[in-house]
């Protein structure tokens, strides 16, 4: 649930720098390329069987899923859309798409709701076409995910009956279900990962086609107890490994922060890899499961150095000292292959740092990637509580005067992910980006 679609606190505004803005303008022109700008996509992307599905903002504040050609960026379709019960610190929610054993995608979104006692419908639809398959009343629901070769989706979270069913993306069928709020974490035609949100939140694997639990791993058992899942999570995997984050949340009764920190988990049998307790994950950076960047924090809220950890070890690769942080104003800033961190500093000189050595490095013409909008507003969503944010982009800066970089190129894998060879981010504006440059499959900042 973790990303950068809300604003920090001001205690960690420096750190986290949770910002929701957009980045590049144009791709590498040697490989397929393309720009959509018919959409303001505000939503995560979702891809699957050469199709791309968005929840984009219509310029009355109403919602849309929107359903694009992988190949071209060819806006295929769109129908209206809406959130029933998503809390605004997870950001709005993407589509969910799924290939069924035919080969035909299916995507799966919330629409306004057809019926007086219900709050929304579950729809879903041939990717390519947009034709309706099947509809299924909702209440409340955190939104649909993609599970192996089935949809996820819990239901009634705003009830005491809360649920999460397993569906047919053909028919809408409840394949199986369990108790309470669950999200998906990982999975694949087996197996699904889900973070089951309770007092004692826990991750636990499932046969995906019978609803079988083949194991269970409280969160407590890698960073210690008071987890509180209020300050929001994130997960990634990073080949038979899954990789967590749990951030801090202070109660605002007990004025005590929760247990928080980085852990590994193996998807085979849940056992325990590597624990990094009491370090909040920064932004931008890459994805807990492919290039995590932590920064400690003591008993007393006192912010260490950085660190660059290996994700299938848990093992520093790279940090600098909290000595070598400059004062404020800054923003965090990383160049494409993550070997250097950049403090920026808008429209002045930064400094920057080597992240092997520690040692530090000319900023003179040196470009790294940071937000585009350090102090985002709030999406004007009609019907929606307030405080959901767009998904965050990025722009590259020249760190030695703190102004963009002109022409703009296509952001970092680290940032974009790949999926099946092709990047895809949105710019400043909503409009969508992609560019096929057959980069081996990894998982962005978003996921």
């Amino acid at each position: 649930m973790l990303r950068p679609h809300w604003k920090p606190s001001l205690a960690l505004a420096g750190t986290l720098a949770v910002a929701g803005c957009s980045g590049s303008d144009a791709a590498t022109s040697a490989f397929p390329t393309w720009h959509n700008t018919q959409v303001n996509a505000v939503s995560r992307m979702a891809v699957t069987g050469g199709i791309v599905a968005t929840t984009a903002m219509k310029p009355g504040g109403t919602l849309e899923t929107v359903a694009i050609d992988l190949r071209d960026g060819r806006r295929l379709w769109a129908h209206p859309a809406t959130m029933a019960g998503r809390l605004p610190g997870m950001g709005v929610a993407a589509p969910a798409i799924v290939e069924t054993a035919k080969g035909q995608a299916v995507v799966v979104a919330l629409d306004p709701a057809r019926q007086g006692r219900w709050n929304a419908t579950l729809i879903a639809r041939d990717a390519r076409s947009g034709a309706r398959k099947w509809a299924r009343p909702v209440h409340s629901t955190f939104g649909p995910q993609r599970c192996g070769p089935y949809i996820c989706v819990s239901e009634h979270t705003a009830l005491a009956k809360a649920r999460m069913v397993v569906l047919d993306p053909n028919t809408g069928r409840i394949l199986w279900k369990l108790p309470g709020i669950s999200e998906v974490e990982w999975s694949d035609q087996n197996r699904v990962l889900l973070l089951r949100l309770s007092a004692n939140p826990m991750i636990e694997s499932y046969d995906v086609k019978t609803g079988k639990l083949q194991w269970q791993q409280p969160i407590e058992q890698a960073l210690g107890p008071g987890i509180d899942l209020s300050g929001g999570w994130a997960f990634g995997s990073t080949g038979d490994n899954l990789v967590g984050y749990v951030a801090p949340y202070t109660n605002p009764q007990t004025k005590k922060v929760s247990t928080f920190g980085l852990f590994s988990i193996k998807i085979n049998d849940g056992s325990i890899n590597w624990m990094r307790p009491s370090v909040v994950r920064v932004y931008p950076s890459g994805n807990p499961g492919y290039a995590p960047v932590v920064r400690p924090v003591d008993r007393q809220g006192a912010y260490g150095g950085f660190a660059r950890l290996d994700s299938g070890t848990g093992r520093v690769v790279g940090q600098i000292t909290a000595a070598d942080v400059p004062g404020s104003g800054w923003w965090l800033a990383f160049p494409d292959r993550m070997n250097h961190m950049g403090f920026l500093k808008h429209n002045s000189k930064g400094t920057a740092f080597d992240l092997v050595s520690g040692e530090p490095a000319p900023v003179e013409e040196a470009r790294a990637w940071s937000f585009c909008v350090t102090d985002p507003k709030p999406l004007p969503l009609r019907g929606q509580a307030p405080g959901f944010y767009s998904t965050a982009a990025i722009c590259e800066y020249d760190l030695g005067t703190g102004k963009r970089v002109s022409p703009a190129v296509a952001p970092p894998t680290w940032f974009t992910g790949s999926e099946d060879g092709w990047r895809l981010w949105r710019d400043e504006k909503g409009g969508i980006h992609a560019v096929n440059d057959h980069t081996a499959t990894a998982p962005g900042m978003y996921g």
